[in-house]
C-alpha cells in the first residue's frame, strides 16, 4: 500500500508538473489516435449493475503526438465517445503556439471535436484505414487486415506528405510493451480506474523526459526544448516530495 500511494501521489505531480511546461509549444504536424484497454473486466464479464459505468469495462487512452519531436503533447483517459475528444481537442489547441497539420483517424466524433477546438485555424485531415473480412476465430484477437488507406481533408489544406498515424501508433507499441496492462490477453489489469489513470500519467512523464528516442537519440522533451537533459527516474520520482 506505501508503494500503490507513492505512485498515486507521484501520478497527481507528473500530471500537474506537465500540465504547467507543456505550453506555447511551436509543434507543426499533430497525430492523434485511441489506444483500448480495458478495467476490472472485459465488457462481456461487467456484471449488469455496472454495464455503462466508466471504469468497468473498455477504457480508452486517447494520445496526441508531435509527429517531429514525438512529445506526447496531449492525452486522456476516458471512453471512446464524443465529450473525451471535446476534452482533447481543447486541451491540446490550448497548448500550441501557432497553426498546426493535424492528422486523425477516421473515428467521426475527431469531426466536431476539431471544429470547436481549432475552428479553420487548422490544416485537417483524417486518415481512414479501409479493412478487409474479419480474420478467422483462431485470431480473435488479431485486426482484420487493412488494405489500404483514404486520405481525407476536412479543413485547410494538409501537406499529403505528412497526412499519416504512424508515429502515434508507434507511441501506441510502446504504450502496450511498456505496461503490461496495455496487454491485450493479460491478468495485470487495473482494478481500480484511478489507478489506471496514474499509471498512464507517469508513464507520459517518463516517456517525454526520461526515455531516449532511438531515431531522435534525445527525449522528446529535449527536442522540444523543455528540458537540457534526460531525466532519471529518481529525479521523477522526486517530484512527489
Amino acid at each position: 500500500m506505501t508503494v500503490e500511494k507513492l505512485l498515486r501521489d507521484l501520478s497527481v505531480v507528473c500530471t500537474k508538473y506537465q500540465d504547467e511546461h507543456l505550453r506555447n509549444l511551436t509543434c507543426k504536424r499533430i497525430q492523434c489516435d485511441e489506444i483500448w484497454s480495458f478495467c476490472r473486466a472485459k465488457d462481456k464479464n461487467v456484471p449488469t449493475e455496472k454495464q455503462g459505468q466508466f471504469g468497468f469495462g473498455s477504457v480508452w487512452t486517447w494520445v496526441a503526438i508531435d509527429a517531429d519531436n514525438k512529445l506526447a503533447v496531449s492525452w486522456l483517459v476516458g471512453d471512446r465517445g464524443a465529450a473525451t475528444a471535446f476534452a482533447l481537442m481543447d486541451d491540446l489547441a490550448s497548448r500550441l503556439a501557432h497553426r498546426v497539420q493535424l492528422t486523425t483517424d477516421g473515428h467521426r466524433v475527431y469531426l466536431d471535436a476539431v471544429e470547436n477546438a481549432f475552428g479553420s485555424d487548422v490544416d485537417y485531415s483524417m486518415l481512414v484505414k479501409l479493412y478487409g473480412a474479419d480474420r478467422e476465430k483462431e485470431a480473435t484477437y488479431s485486426p482484420a487486415q487493412c488494405i489500404g488507406c483514404r486520405n481525407v481533408n476536412i479543413v485547410g489544406n494538409p501537406d499529403p506528405k505528412h497526412i499519416s498515424t504512424s508515429f502515434v501508433e508507434r507511441q501506441n507499441l510502446t504504450m502496450r510493451m511498456g505496461m503490461r496492462r496495455f496487454t491485450r490477453l493479460t491478468n495485470a489489469f487495473f482494478k481500480k480506474i484511478e489507478n489506471h489513470v496514474a499509471m498512464v500519467a507517469i508513464h507520459f512523464m517518463y516517456y517525454n523526459f526520461g526515455r531516449i528516442h532511438k531515431t531522435l537519440r534525445i527525449t522528446p522533451a529535449m527536442a522540444a526544448g523543455l528540458t537540457d537533459h534526460v531525466w532519471s527516474l529518481e529525479e521523477i520520482a522526486k517530484l512527489a516530495d
